[in-house]
């Protein structure tokens, strides 16, 4: 196996653990709510979209790759949507603002988090 080879399936590997602790810690934050003068304030969908962002700049700066930032975002979405298509009363995201923000946030922070990771991928060999 060539270097790139072995950095691409490194990459890969640490990925989907990766993935999976963003998608099971961001469902239990997104619905996080803090009541401030009668107004219940949502930070629970930020935090759970920062920490996705976060892992996925940590990953592709790490590997120097978007294959490892693309896997993230690919089965974290997987992970989160298995976990909103639950039976009644069985689901864990609901179809509400937070939720909606946090099944389609991640997506949407997936697709910003490549056009950034994209600085760190490896310069062409001479």
């Amino acid at each position: 196996m060539n270097k790139g080879a072995t950095g691409t399936a490194r990459g890969i590997a640490v990925a989907v653990p990766v993935a999976l602790f963003a998608a099971f810690a961001g469902t239990a934050l997104h619905r996080q709510a803090l009541l401030i003068a009668g107004v219940d304030v949502s930070w629970g969908t930020a935090a759970a979209l920062l920490l996705l962002a976060s892992l996925q700049l940590l990953l592709g700066a790490w590997s120097r790759s978007l294959i490892p930032t693309a896997v993230v975002g690919i089965v974290c979405y997987a992970a989160v949507g298995v976990l909103s298509t639950g039976g009644t009363g069985k689901q864990l995201i609901v179809a509400d603002v937070p939720g909606n923000v946090w099944v389609y946030g991640s997506a949407g922070i997936t697709f910003v988090m490549l056009l950034w990771c994209r600085r760190y991928g490896r310069p062409p060999r001479a």
